[in-house]
């Protein structure tokens, strides 16, 4: 069985494939997915829990002319291994490897990127109007999760593809939201029969028999339309689909390969917008996934066997970590405070406050531009809400900060977790435009802590400022530095952390470590550098950085954003508004969206490390 998936074109030996080795292509495809995850880490359970979906997927469809949108896109593993992907498999996620998320560049077979969710029905919906303006008959397919039918772009698509009427197939994953009874004999098997071509070639000839009765036909049709509904409605849970004008079918047993296959045969012959309800285990398969979907959503490497995940040396506690606790101590002491995510509870730090206070704890799905209006709501009527949410989720509601936050001055805190370079889920996920998407909007004050300490204290800050407060941490680790009290700090305050002579390194955040760093290699070769945290991106202290660019005559700055707009950028605009002529290079991340990689990787690529600012600053001073 493995020859066909080290085929160059797979789908061609699926498709003649004998039924009854499907089964064994599923099993071997988990094997692939486990092991390999366990070596490069990754998105294990969702990807387990659609491999018999993906078979028949593209036993019935024909990728790249049919196309296949899928949301989010770390359910894709099998569907890329299935498009000729196998020799490269073992590069999932690694710098310069397969990307974790369908990529366009890639294969013909991704048709759209997806690394954020909620996308594919609008995408959908997109490609299929396009293909059908063209004279086309491709089959297109949109495969969301339930989590991802969170979003209102996601039901925005489902009101627009009802109107539009279009030949679209929509397949909700659906593995972890109730909205589904158990999966049962009679509701597969009616699924099955009403799209059957007996059933569907029935109802359009009772239709049109009933549009053609004098007088009553129409108020016939109407009556035939409401039993169908009512029956479907008893035994489905499709009426929500039924109101976009989709036809429902389900729920299917996503692991019944048989079914799912005759199904979606019988669905080829349907016209219109259609929502197929599959349900499936997240996990599928493999029993430590199963038992614990949330651990092995996004895994690091573990032990394939007993899925036991591998433990590194000992470092000390990850940002994500001291931000949950030290919100949770503050909130011991100050009950205005409440804490909200966008389906991150976990992976924001949010857990250990949703134990403690789980009624000003409020988890609002993968919805970031309600949970930023939602916090706006909250602070008009005197709360303290604290959003903890990924940089890169955070771009979908910038229309909600600007509006409902800053406009209104409310005191809503944006605690921006994963910033700067993320790692192996690349230009989806790398939290690098912050700087710039925030810094610009009236009334918001962005700090950027340089270790442990200074986020507590960010923290703080922001529970005692009266207004629009962000501020921004890294994926991983912390510096390991001795916990201090939480403090208010005096905004827009800076630190000079080094003298120097031969010019003035300013640098923001986890970057300060590096610049420090390299200031003392550069000592060595006979070249003084002060360096200069200014704490906070906005407002800049003013006083100190303008005296250190002239005392010095030579500013470099360095951070972990685009340049376009960043802090570099902020420097520059300070210093010409105060007349300031003294040459400025900024080191940061090129005009391109950055590919995957480990932290530490694409930091020494991009010049971001101590041998990157030695090598800038040499460079600039001619040494």
């Amino acid at each position: 069985m493995s020859e066909i998936l080290q085929q160059e074109n797979p789908i061609a030996a699926l498709k003649s494939l004998p039924e009854a080795e499907l089964p064994q292509l599923a099993a071997e495809l988990r094997d692939v997915i486990i092991t390999t995850v366990a070596e490069t880490g990754g998105h294990l359970a969702s990807s387990l829990g659609v491999i018999e979906l993906t078979i028949a997927l593209h036993r019935v469809f024909n990728t790249p002319t049919d196309k296949i949108v899928w949301d989010v896109g770390h359910q894709a593993y099998a569907h890329k291994l299935l498009t000729g992907r196998y020799a490269r498999f073992k590069t999932l996620r690694q710098l310069d490897g397969l990307s974790g998320f369908p990529k366009r560049e890639e294969s013909p077979h991704d048709c759209f990127n997806v690394g954020h969710s909620s996308t594919s029905i609008s995408a959908a919906l997109g490609i299929a109007t396009a293909l059908d303006s063209k004279g086309g008959n491709e089959k297109v397919v949109a495969v969301i999760g339930d989590g991802s039918l969170t979003a209102g772009l996601a039901f925005e698509a489902l009101n627009h593809a009802g109107a539009l009427k279009k030949n679209l197939l929509v397949i909700l994953n659906d593995n972890e939201m109730s909205i589904s009874p158990n999966v049962g004999a009679l509701s597969s098997f009616l699924s099955r029969q009403l799209t059957s071509d007996f059933f569907v070639r029935l109802k359009r000839e009772t239709e049109n028999f009933l549009d053609s009765v004098p007088k009553f036909g129409k108020d016939l049709r109407r009556l035939a339309k409401k039993a169908e509904e009512a029956v479907k409605g008893f035994l489905t849970p499709g009426m929500l689909f039924e109101a976009f004008d989709f036809d429902y079918v389900g729920p299917i047993d996503g692991h019944k390969l048989e079914e799912l296959i005759q199904t979606l045969e019988n669905i080829t012959h349907m016209d219109g917008p259609i929502l197929m309800h599959v349900v499936t285990k997240k996990g599928k398969g493999f029993l430590p996934a199963e038992n614990n979907p949330h651990l092995y959503h996004g895994v690091g490497p573990f032990d394939p066997v007993t899925g036991e995940v591998k433990k590194g040396s000992a470092v000390p506690p990850s940002y994500t970590s001291v931000f949950g606790k030290t919100l949770v101590e503050l909130a011991e002491e100050d009950e205005r405070i409440v804490a909200i995510t966008a389906a991150m509870l976990e992976g924001t730090g949010l857990h250990v406050f949703a134990e403690r206070f789980p009624e000003r704890f409020f988890d609002v799905g993968i919805a970031e531009q309600h949970a930023v209006t939602f916090a706006a709501g909250m602070a008009t009527q005197g709360l303290k809400p604290f959003l903890a949410i990924y940089s890169t989720f955070l771009q979908r509601a910038y229309d909600n900060v600007l509006h409902d936050v800053c406009l209104q001055n409310l005191p809503v805190t944006f605690a921006l977790d994963r910033c700067g370079l993320v790692g192996a889920d690349g230009p989806t996920h790398h939290g690098v435009f912050d700087f710039s998407y925030l810094r610009h909007i009236p009334n918001m004050v962005f700090m950027v802590p340089r270790d442990e300490n200074y986020l507590r204290h960010a923290t703080a800050t922001a529970l005692s400022f009266n207004g629009p407060f962000a501020y921004r941490y890294p994926r991983g680790a912390g510096t390991g530095v001795t916990p201090v009290k939480p403090r208010s700090l005096v905004v827009g305050q800076g630190e000079k952390l080094r003298e120097g002579t031969d010019g003035v390194i300013f640098v923001v955040g986890t970057m300060v470590a590096d610049a420090l760093a390299a200031a003392e290699v550069l000592a060595g070769d006979g070249l003084e550098l002060a360096v200069v945290d200014p704490v906070f991106l906005k407002p800049l202290d003013k006083d100190l950085l303008v005296a250190e660019a002239v005392r010095t005559g030579f500013v470099f700055t360095a951070e972990e954003n685009a340049l376009q707009g960043g802090f570099g950028s902020a420097v520059l605009e300070l210093l010409c508004e105060e007349g300031v002529n003294v040459p400025v290079k900024r080191i940061g991340l090129p005009d391109k969206f950055v590919e995957q990689g480990s932290q530490a990787e694409l930091r020494d690529r991009y010049g971001l490390d101590a041998k990157g600012i030695v090598s800038t600053i040499k460079g600039a001073l001619g040494k």
